[in-house]
């Protein structure tokens, strides 16, 4: 199926083909044509899926349909515009790739959008405002804080769109969006993006949606075109391992997951010792940091990216080639919003996770979630510090590796190292340690 399949207008089509796209992803074939037939839905699909332009490309459509029924023609249209959509995310940066998209896949048209949130100036905001929008991307806060000082008016919404619902739910945002909700009006059509249905984001859609139509792609499922590995590694060689492949591959561009802010600026300042330049995101730095850091590592001025899991969703890059798990992350389905940064698009990307012995229970809750054992492969001098055994999972139909050399599916190959097989019962979880260079360190993972 392509684009022109979907009923959208010429203008819309035109701008697609201007970004290179001719074949839609999954959740925007199965999304668009429902959308524009004026359906609620309720959609639960993954980071890296195309459900931004899921929603924006029959929104925009939607709205320039009306106006040419109208008669209202961008060079001639007079009247103080209104919003007519509310699109709520909740970060700073995914509300900003939002309106991107949007005015990306909106430039034949005539409409105008803005984005408010947190961290910045709100005066600025509320002169856009002033001078009239149709659409609005908004993270709740800042949206709350406008609307209490009489700046900004949802009376007239006629389309309610919460992105990432179940990251907004994690964030502490469910009252706030309840707020919104009851400022809009009763009759208007509502989409709900969400990677996964936990029972509060299901009570909250009942009370919005109106007869919506389900739509599942592919959630908890990495995507195919991503190379998953993990590299086992000591806790303490972590940082120098990860310089060692940042200088052997002679990567660009990196993006780096850490689990906590303080964990990310170390990081940053560690690989600065070791002539590597990166720069940290996350939630204690300023929006303008935050912006010309992201401005930075899209442009390649800057070519390593620590970020915290605030990066997970919302950070859109044309093919970025490295994603690393410097950290595994606490969250399961985090893991799956991490790598989905690489591999967009249908460009081939690489994901890789740095595991010590503690995170091995991390390790083995990510493979239950995705379905499959990520392959663990060795970093030459690195092997000789550290051995990592991890059974494989138990897949019903499927002969297992056996420890002795049986039968069963082989991890596969990466040019980066060779795959570690597993030797012994794995029974053992001591772990030897000396700080003696070339000493062998062994950890034994318990399966």
């Amino acid at each position: 199926m392509t684009f022109d399949k979907l009923g959208l207008s010429p203008e819309i089509l035109r701008a697609v083909s201007d970004q290179g796209y001719n074949t839609p992803t999954p959740v925007q074939a199965q999304a668009i044509p429902v959308i524009l037939e004026g359906h609620d839905i309720m959609a639960g699909a993954q980071t890296g899926t195309g459900k931004t332009a899921g929603f924006t490309l029959p929104m925009l459509d939607l709205l320039y349909q009306e106006h040419a029924e109208r008669g209202e023609a961008s060079s001639n249209r007079k009247e103080r515009r209104h919003i007519r959509v509310l699109v709520l995310t909740p970060t700073r940066e995914l509300a900003a790739q939002v309106n991107e998209s949007i005015v990306t896949y909106g430039k034949y048209l005539s409409l105008r959008s803005t984005v408010v949130f947190g961290g910045v100036g709100i005066q600025p905001q509320i002169e856009k405002l002033k001078r009239g929008v149709d659409i609005l991307v908004a993270t709740p806060g800042r949206l709350l804080d406008l609307v209490n000082q009489k700046k900004c008016d949802l009376s007239r919404i006629e389309m309610l769109v919460l992105d990432e619902a179940d990251r907004m739910l994690d964030m502490g945002f469910i009252h706030d969006i309840r707020k919104v909700i009851a400022l809009l009006p009763r009759q208007r059509q509502n989409l709900l993006f969400s990677a996964t249905f936990p029972d509060e984001i299901k009570k909250l859609a009942s009370g919005i949606l109106r007869a919506p139509k389900l739509i599942e792609v592919s959630r908890n499922e990495t995507p195919h075109q991503v190379t998953q590995v993990v590299h086992p590694v000591g806790k303490a060689h972590k940082r120098e391992m990860l310089s060692h492949l940042i200088r052997s591959g002679d990567w660009q561009q990196v993006l780096v997951f850490t689990r906590t802010k303080h964990g990310a600026n170390r990081l940053t300042t560690q690989l600065g010792s070791d002539g590597i330049e990166a720069v940290a995101i996350h939630g204690n730095k300023s929006q303008t940091a935050r912006t010309n850091a992201l401005k930075g590592f899209k442009n390649g001025s800057i070519h390593v990216l620590v970020a915290t899991d605030i990066a997970a969703r919302g950070l859109d890059i044309d093919q970025l080639p490295h994603v690393v798990n410097y950290e595994l992350p606490n969250v399961p389905e985090d893991y799956v919003h991490r790598i989905g940064r690489t591999g967009r698009a249908g460009h081939k990307g690489e994901a890789m996770s740095l595991v010590c012995n503690e995170e091995v229970k991390l390790l083995r809750g990510i493979e239950k979630l995705i379905g499959k054992q990520v392959p663990q492969v060795d970093i030459p001098g690195f092997d000789a510090d550290i051995s990592v055994h991890v059974e494989p999972l138990k897949q019903p139909g499927r002969v297992q590796q056996n420890r002795r050399g049986g039968q069963g599916h082989s991890p596969r190959r990466s040019g980066q190292g060779r795959v570690q097989q597993g030797k012994g019962n794995g029974g053992g979880g001591n772990r030897r340690r000396s700080s003696r260079p070339g000493r062998r360190e062994r950890v034994a993972f318990k399966g």
